[in-house]
């Protein structure tokens, strides 16, 4: 016997009717499910240097990438997954300067369904270094291109280069004898040290830079950029003395993790370090200068081991590429810091800070300690200058002062001076 016409019609619509809604259920899924939904690009950055190209793209989640080179012209090719092609992400095309070191310009297109291609052309042959970054502080998610040269700039030669002395140079083209050398701090004490011919060689650090703007002032300055002028100004007043010759850490605004920061120092055999830093507080009433130089135990106050935490937070929010950190050597840079070396700088220090205290106020009058990472070569006596408070209106103003500036780069020369005047230098070797 038949099923009854109205029957099978029913059973029919219901048939189709659970069709409909398992496909219906099935493009839900899909519109919303993580995977189908492409990554936002967010912001943009190019950060050209001597030492290395950095391109960075901010997005709303982790991206997954893939690289390679091609020869014959040099070419980087990156594929990055999760994303389709926008506004944003083209922008970059614009981002690449002419005098860019090492990109001629990048080429972006859509490779193949929600996979992004970047071809960066290239001026020369560069060792890349491709890696992310997890959120931190107003970051979100970062895809980081470091682009380095396969023959990276020679440190000592860039010195030469300027016009200053070699290590190679006779004895008769050497400067005068700067000062009477002390013996090393093993050896006893002699009636007349010996005498040095040599040039000083002072690493200046103007910190942050690049990614990590440092403390940024309520009327929008960055610390990076000011204490760059700052590094610069006083650079100029100590070359002009001919015993003398710096070496910046960085020389624009570019990020430089920290321990690369002391390493740079260490290849030129720096005589000091000096690195250059805008304070900041959550109260803007905080005011005044300050110095710091290494502890071997804990923190001299409670603000010193808060200010040392927030500067060794800058390869996080510059954007260090961690697995590529030698970890000998940051052992070494880390664990190796001397007695001799801290009681050096505290001279150093406080030799600055008497200078200082002439063109502003003292926030501490003494020099303080804590454990910044970015003070502990184990040779080089290293201090970290904070100029002023870019958190307080009033000295954020002033930090931005020509003629202030040039007071504080007046007055840390003068430290300088006078701690060699009374510290002279020990004999180096050749330089490695």
């Amino acid at each position: 016997m038949s099923e009854p016409t109205e029957i099978r019609s029913k059973s029919v619509k219901a048939k189709v009717r659970r069709t409909v809604l398992k496909a219906g259920g099935t493009l839900l899924i899909s519109l919303f499910s993580p995977l189908s939904l492409a990554a936002q690009i967010l912001a943009v950055r190019v950060w050209p240097a001597d030492e290395y190209t950095r391109v960075t793209l901010e997005n709303d989640a982790n991206l997954k990438t893939s690289h390679f080179i091609i020869k014959n012209p040099e070419r980087l090719v990156v594929d990055v997954e999760g994303l389709e092609l926008s506004p944003t992400l083209k922008s970059l095309v614009a981002k690449i300067q002419s005098n860019d070191p090492y990109i001629k310009q990048v080429r972006v297109g859509q490779n193949r369904p929600n996979v992004v291609r970047l071809v960066f052309d290239l001026k020369e042959e560069v060792n890349p270094q491709v890696f992310t970054l997890a959120p931190v502080g107003e970051y979100q998610h970062r895809l980081v291109f470091d682009l380095y040269p396969v023959n990276p700039p020679d440190p000592i030669a860039a010195l030469i280069e300027k016009g200053q002395w070699s290590i190679d140079a006779p004895a008769d083209a050497m400067p005068p004898p700067v000062a009477e050398i002390k013996p090393p701090y093993a050896e006893p004490k002699t009636d007349r040290a010996p005498q040095v011919n040599r040039m000083l060689t002072i690493a200046l650090d103007p910190g942050h830079g690049g990614e990590d703007p440092g403390a940024v002032g309520r009327g929008g300055s960055y610390e990076k950029n000011i204490v760059l002028a700052i590094a610069k100004r006083l650079k100029a007043k100590l070359e002009q003395h001919p015993n003398m010759r710096v070496m910046l850490t960085r020389d624009g605004d570019y990020f430089v993790p920290l321990h690369v920061r002391v390493q740079k120092a260490r290849k030129v055999q720096a005589d000091l370090f000096v690195s250059i830093h805008a304070d900041a507080f959550v109260q803007p009433t905080a005011n005044g200068s300050s110095v710091f130089a290494l502890s071997e135990k804990g923190a001299s106050s409670t603000a010193a081991r808060w200010l040392a935490n927030k500067e060794n937070a800058a390869d996080l929010i510059g954007g260090a590429n961690i697995k590529n950190h030698d970890k000998q050597l940051a052992s070494v840079l880390l664990d190796l810091s001397t007695t001799a070396q801290i009681n050096d700088s505290l001279k150093l220090g406080k030799a600055v800070l008497n200078e200082i205290g002439g063109i502003n106020r003292l926030h501490k009058g003494a020099v303080e300690q804590a454990g910044f990472a970015v003070l502990k070569a184990p040779d080089i006596p290293s201090i970290l200058i904070e100029t002023a408070f870019i958190s307080n209106p009033a000295e954020e103003a002033r930090l931005n002062d020509d003629a202030y500036q040039d007071r504080m780069a007046d007055a840390v020369s003068q430290g300088i001076r006078k701690y060699f005047a009374k510290n002279p230098p020990l004999a180096k070797g050749r330089m490695m």
